[in-house]
């Protein structure tokens, strides 16, 4: 599945003008308030129609400006998820559901009501009304709804942004089912480094209207430039790793990736899983010698490969890690002590502790990419 977006547009005094592809799995449209994402999904949704351009889903065109297309939002088979779940509320969860269906022909779908249930793990809400839920699972019920319309294309307007940190926390792993589990392909709309480095397949960073990067999130992770200025103390590396096991006398968990072995606090996930990892920049220290008598656990020897001026005092350095580039954030005066060159020999140290929970998440699908 593919989505192809190449559109511009005015509203007022903003304009849009982007252009993007992507095949991922989970496609992240990330920027600030106001850099025009959500314009961009109204637009792929069918809510409002484009000055100029072409919107494909699949090689299916919706959009052609040129060619006089504009396939009406009814029958474009996207589904929806907002900020808020905009359940109906005189209805209980299982007729919310089934709603979901009643646009789609019947020819058409091949979403299973009892798939949905068991995905989403909402069997025991099914006779509550809206009012009983909670907001993770009113959210939950909205996403179930949105697939039983059997979509082509999954548009996620900033689906958690109205949730508090537990309530995140437990919808993550639902949306990581859903991306991993199904052929649908998604749009999800965030401004969270956390989300879209935990999540995301690909990343389309959008700014001001327009894209200022593009491509698989673990590449566009590591500008930190890009970076909202308020969450730029979230960024860094996003690694993908394997569980190789766990160590219950410490309650570790080890993960091997390309830049070697890395211990997290234990996971509750079996031996062979994928797991994705994000390495703050901030969470990084740099040594010249391999240090001993140290309580970080984590110490991965690696060639400095880059090293860019940041905010104020600080200095961001790449450090290639058989190759996956690990990011560290030090000062200008660390890095004239450190006498840090391009090319030089030093280890990244990483603090076990590091690894929260907001720090680690369900691992892509091997063929993801493909």
């Amino acid at each position: 599945m593919s989505v192809l977006v190449d559109i511009s547009h005015r509203l007022g005094d903003f304009a849009i003008d982007v252009r993007f592809e992507s095949a991922g799995r989970l496609t992240a449209l990330f920027g600030p308030s106001g850099s025009g994402k959500t314009t961009l999904i109204n637009m792929i949704a069918g809510l409002i129609r484009p000055d100029k351009g072409r919107i494909e889903v699949d090689g299916r065109v919706l959009v052609d400006t040129d060619a006089g297309v504009f396939v009406p939002k009814h029958k474009r088979r996207i589904g929806m998820v907002f900020q808020d779940a905009r359940l109906f509320p005189h209805m209980s969860v299982a007729s919310n559901l089934r709603y979901g269906r009643f646009f789609t022909p019947a020819a058409e779908r091949y979403s299973d009501m009892d798939a949905v249930v068991d995905l989403l793990g909402i069997g025991p809400l099914l006779n509550r009304r809206p009012a009983k839920l909670s907001g993770g699972e009113k959210q939950r019920v909205a996403i179930g709804r949105a697939l039983l319309a059997s979509p082509r294309l999954l548009l996620m307007d900033e689906p958690l942004a109205s949730l508090d940190e537990v309530r995140k926390a437990e919808i993550l792993p639902y949306i990581e089912r859903l991306r991993d589990e199904t052929k649908i392909p998604i749009v999800y709309v965030s401004h969270s480094v956390a989300e879209v480095a935990r999540m995301a397949s690909d990343v389309v960073t959008l700014a001001q209207g327009k894209v200022v990067a593009s491509g698989p999130t673990e590449a566009v992770m590591q500008r930190l430039d890009l970076l909202p200025t308020e969450e730029r103390g979230e960024g860094g590396a996003v690694l993908d790793t394997k569980v190789l096991g766990h160590d219950e006398v410490y309650g570790m968990t080890v993960l091997g990736s390309a830049a070697g072995e890395i211990r997290v606090p234990r996971l509750a996930i079996a031996t062979g899983a994928l797991v994705r990892i994000r390495i703050r920049a901030r969470d990084v220290m740099i040594a010249t010698v391999k240090p001993t008598g140290l309580s970080a656990l984590n110490i991965l020897p690696g060639t400095v490969v880059a090293i860019s001026p940041g905010e104020g005092p600080a200095v961001e350095i790449g450090i290639s890690c058989n190759g996956a580039t690990v990011l560290a954030r030090i000062t200008e005066q660390s890095r004239h002590v450190l006498k840090l060159q391009l090319g030089g020999k030093v280890f990244a140290v990483i603090k076990t502790v590091s690894f929260d929970r907001a720090n680690t998440g369900a691992g892509l699908p091997v063929e993801a990419d493909g």
